[in-house]
Order: C-alpha cells, then structure tokens, then sequence
C-alpha cells in the first residue's frame, strides 16, 4: 500500500458503477489522507491522476466518485465534527486512515446525500471495512455510523432519513398500503 495509489485492491466491477464509484472514492480519499488537497484545481488533478481512477473503464463509476469526493472535502470539517462526537474516546488523528476515508466517505453519503438511504450507506461502508480494513475495521465503522444513523434517524441532524428502508418507500398494492396504515398507527 502507497499513499499515491492508496489500497491496492480494484473496484468489484460485478456490482455496478455505484460501488465502484465508492471504491474509487475510498481509494481517492485514503491518498489524499497523506497529501490533502483543499484547492479545487489540486483536488481535481490529485482525483484524476488516482491511479485507481485512471485504470477505471466505467465513466459512471468515475463521475459518481467526483461527487462523492468533492463532497466530502467540501463538508470535511462538519464531518470530522460528527465522527468526534460519535467516535467514543477516539480523536481524529488516532483513527486509522483507512477507517477514517470510510467514515468520511459514508457520513458525507448519510448527511449531504438525500439519494442514498441510511442502511445503503452503512452497508457499503461495512463492505469497504472487510475488503480494505483489519479485523477490527467493521466494528468500528459500523458502531460510529450506527450511532449517527440513529441521530439522523430521530432527526437530531434535521435530515429526513430513516433506518427501516420500508419507511423510505411508498406502500406498493393492497399489501402496501396495510404496511402503510400499520407504519402510520405505529407512529
């Protein structure tokens, strides 16, 4: 592993262009963890000269690893705000670079996001954990997003997202709209 090339693993190219796009925005991220770039034009010659996003054959992939990269960097300090808030007795610069690119990357997709539901979020960031990170990687990830999923959830960041993907969508048919009732005398 280099801090040019970041992780030397490739995007999963079976699962289509947002997981690669997120892989390539992890690796992207991770880099830059060693060389930040905050001016736009650096950041945007640090994204394309990624040798992850250079090999990468899926223009869709590439383009929705920008938004997510220029997103991150953009909502940076309000991010690393809320990972310290969560993060239990850990300061930003005692968390390991490969957790804290996914952290980043799956807070920016929790909080700035409105196409992407909560779980999606967590998901992929526990997917990255086990292909990028050790053992103790899941863990991690998942107990700091959990908790902001749960905030957001409750509606404490002021976002209207909620855990249960069922609540995300509208009730399809008969069987639908029962579920839809049931969900709307639960609350």
């Amino acid at each position: 592993m280099s801090p040019e090339t970041g992780p030397q693993k490739g995007p999963d190219k079976s699962k289509g262009s947002r997981r690669q796009g997120r892989t390539l925005a992890f690796q992207v991220l991770f880099g830059l963890a060693f060389d930040p770039q905050t001016e736009q034009a650096a950041l945007r010659r640090a994204f394309a000269r990624n040798p992850a996003v250079e090999d990468c054959e899926s223009p869709e992939a590439v383009s929705f690893a920008s938004e997510l990269v220029f997103g991150v960097v953009e909502h940076l300090p309000d991010i690393d705000l809320v990972i310290g808030k969560h993060s239990d007795n850990w300061k930003i610069g005692r968390i390991a670079k490969i957790e804290l690119a996914i952290l980043r990357l799956s807070l920016f997709e929790i909080l700035h996001r409105q196409d992407i539901p909560l779980k999606v979020a967590i998901n992929e960031a526990i997917e990255l954990a086990k292909s990028f990170g050790d053992e103790n990687s899941r863990a991690f990830v998942n107990g700091i997003l959990d908790a902001v999923a749960r905030a957001v959830d409750q509606g404490r960041f002021g976002i209207d997202k909620k855990m249960d993907k069922k609540m995300d969508r509208k009730p399809e048919g008969a069987a639908g709209a029962a579920a839809g009732r049931k969900a709307a005398d639960s609350k």
